[in-house]
């Protein structure tokens, strides 16, 4: 796919995302930014080349300068196409010239650079060697915020997201369980969420019984059973934009004691849920999901963080985790996502996607956090 991302995006709103950057990546002292085919030349130019190889394609961020994109020139016409392209400055190279050379000479030799996390080594090395005076960083590492917070159009976007995975679980636990393989739920998830307008599904977690102690359980050939505990986990990308959210539903009358685990969940995603507020620790929010978990007992059995951010990949920082002291902005969005998972017997999860707002959060999942009985 080419293009941008979602139509609402214009050349102006790319510009601006462009000059935020090299602004954002002078204060943290970087030379500039290198960012190569991925999310982040997504969210920056609306451009996804049409095909993945080993011709260089990279864009040239620094203040001060106009943005400039390095293609292959039989991939050019498809760069013009995009949305943002009318903000930066197309410069092609042809098979048997050297793309390194003419990258160098737009970068300050000795200058140190982020550059992409899913950057080819071949293209470092080459920019390394054409440069040996410069240095690099990983933009997770340099500008981890980098798209941490949401405009108000993104924010759209994601509610949508999160709307259209809310239709698919109120759709899904209508379809039987009882007597079907973990794959049929999975597939049913997959063809739900691309019905509700889903280009891209990442994962769809059906993790039944046993299963369910595995947080990330690959949907198989195990028959669901009534008397079986099912966490479901599903997410993917609508109009460029992740989805993300768990549920965990019971086949038939659950125990007491299912029931009470799934109580201690829904009231730990709760107080997670409860602590965001602008200023807060991205930390504070995990540990105030796991103490309502430990304080039940079970604080051994929930051993994953309580969340992660989300955006234009379904995963990226920032991460509510213990040791993550980086404060909340109104525009983040993150999973809440707290969980107990009992080895050998069953799990259960319950996550929704939340984003800071001025004065809290808010949820951008609303499906009831009860557990939904199934047949």
């Amino acid at each position: 796919m080419t293009g941008s991302t979602a139509a609402s995006f214009t050349a102006d709103d790319y510009r601006a995302r462009m000059e935020r950057a090299a602004r954002t990546a002078a204060d943290a002292g970087l030379a500039g930014l290198l960012v190569a085919p991925g999310p982040d030349l997504v969210w920056l130019t609306g451009y996804t080349p049409p095909a993945v190889t080993e011709r260089l394609t990279l864009l040239v961020l620094a203040a001060g300068q106009d943005p400039v994109l390095v293609v292959p020139a039989l991939e050019a016409p498809d760069a013009l196409r995009a949305a943002g392209a009318a903000a930066l400055t197309l410069r092609d190279w042809t098979d048997g010239k050297d793309p390194y050379a003419a990258t160098a000479a737009l970068l300050d030799a000795s200058g140190r650079f982020g550059i992409s996390d899913n950057a080819w080594a071949l293209h470092l090395l080459a920019l390394q060697r054409a440069l040996p005076g410069s240095s690099y960083a990983s933009l997770t590492e340099a500008l981890p915020m980098l798209r941490a917070v949401k405009d108000t159009a993104e924010l759209d976007l994601m509610a949508a997201a999160g709307a259209a995975a809310d239709a698919t679980f109120e759709e899904i636990r209508n379809i039987p369980f009882a007597g079907r393989r973990e794959a049929e739920v999975a597939a049913d998830l997959d063809r739900l969420l691309r019905r509700h307008g889903h280009e891209q599904v990442d994962f769809t977690i059906v993790a039944s019984g046993p299963n369910g102690a595995n947080p990330h359980h690959e949907a198989g050939e195990r028959v669901i059973a009534r008397g079986d505990m099912v966490v479901l986990d599903f997410g993917g990308l609508r109009d460029g934009y992740g989805s993300d959210t768990s549920r965990t539903v019971h086949v038939g009358e659950p125990t007491d004691e299912e029931r009470r685990v799934h109580d201690v969940v829904r009231e730990a995603q709760e107080a997670g849920f409860r602590a965001v507020r602008p200023g807060t620790a991205c930390q504070d929010v995990d540990r105030a999901a796991r103490r309502v978990i430990a304080d039940a007992g079970y604080g051994e059995y929930f051993i994953h963080r309580t969340g992660h951010g989300i955006g234009v990949t379904t995963h990226e920082p920032p991460y509510m985790i213990e040791g993550e002291e980086r404060p909340l902005v109104p525009g983040m969005c993150f999973s809440v996502e707290p969980g107990i998972y009992l080895p050998g017997r069953f799990g259960v999860r319950i996550e929704d996607i939340v984003t800071v707002t001025e004065d809290g959060g808010r949820r951008l999942n609303t499906t009831p956090r009860e557990l939904a009985i199934v047949e």
